[in-house]
């Protein structure tokens, strides 16, 4: 009897703990889904086409190159870079960021009418960026250590199988809580809803036609809802390079003002 009793007692470890080792962290799966969406080779280059469209179907277009540095391994510091192409009224304006993932990223804004570079507050991480429904820490990144995750459940989205995480912020952000839809495959964020303080769904992320580039597995479109203004905002990528050798060096004050040639074509 007592034998039967270890025995049962043993199996019923066993399984508690086969479960748990098969449970993913949800810390662990955010971070492999930042990796996975911003960190795609040790650097890249992106031809961007964005279509800002109000809730009366009026349609802004926005044209831009986008310049990504991975500072030393995945899911560590990194640099970005934006030149916008079109339209005149932000042709030759230029954004750049230093990530900083152990404290806040800083941001800049070269604004070619007046020649100036402005440097954007912390604050400003979560204002709009260029007028889009996306923000600037959205073009960026959120650092992992930034919320509690929890895994809610798991299912199926488009017939793609996928955790789903839910994200509280440590900080006060507009934004009482986040559920992000990961794939197992790719570990790309697939979707991500954000809910308001009134607990409303406000703004929904989708990343649409994944294909491969350079054996990486690249959003080509990505959509931004706001259910509380009816916009969205579209992103497409028309054309994609990794591992172009970019260098550290050149995100600068100096390559914001004038961009080298290479960058911009």
């Amino acid at each position: 009897m007592r034998k039967s009793l270890m025995m049962t007692a043993a199996a019923v470890l066993l399984t508690a703990a086969f479960a748990a080792a098969e449970t993913p962290d949800a810390a662990d799966l955010i971070q492999k889904s930042l990796n996975a969406y911003h960190y795609g080779g040790a650097d890249g280059k992106s031809t961007i086409s964005m279509e800002i469209i109000d809730k009366n179907g009026s349609v802004r277009e926005r044209k831009m190159v986008m310049l990504r540095l991975n500072i030393g391994d995945k899911g560590g510091d990194q640099r970005f870079f934006v030149y916008f192409k079109e339209p005149g009224d932000v042709r030759e304006m230029t954004f750049m960021v230093y990530k900083n993932v152990k404290g806040d990223d800083d941001r800049w804004i070269f604004i070619p009418s007046v020649k100036l570079v402005r440097r954007l507050a912390a604050d400003d991480k979560r204002s709009s960026f260029v007028g889009s429904d996306f923000t600037y820490e959205d073009v960026s990144g959120r650092s992992v250590a930034q919320d509690e995750h929890t895994l809610v459940k798991e299912e199926d989205l488009n017939g793609q199988a996928a955790y789903v995480v839910k994200s509280v912020p440590k900080d006060k952000v507009e934004y009482s809580h986040k559920l992000t839809w990961i794939s197992k495959d790719t570990y790309l964020p697939l979707k991500e809803e954000y809910y308001n303080g009134d607990g409303k769904l406000s703004r929904v992320f989708t990343a649409e036609n994944i294909e491969k580039i350079d054996d990486i597995p690249t959003p080509i479109k990505r959509v931004m809802e706001n259910l509380e203004s009816g916009s969205k905002t579209v992103i497409t990528i028309e054309k994609a390079d990794y591992n172009v050798n970019l260098d550290e060096k050149d995100f600068s004050e100096r390559r914001m003002r004038r961009p080298p040639r290479n960058w911009i074509r």
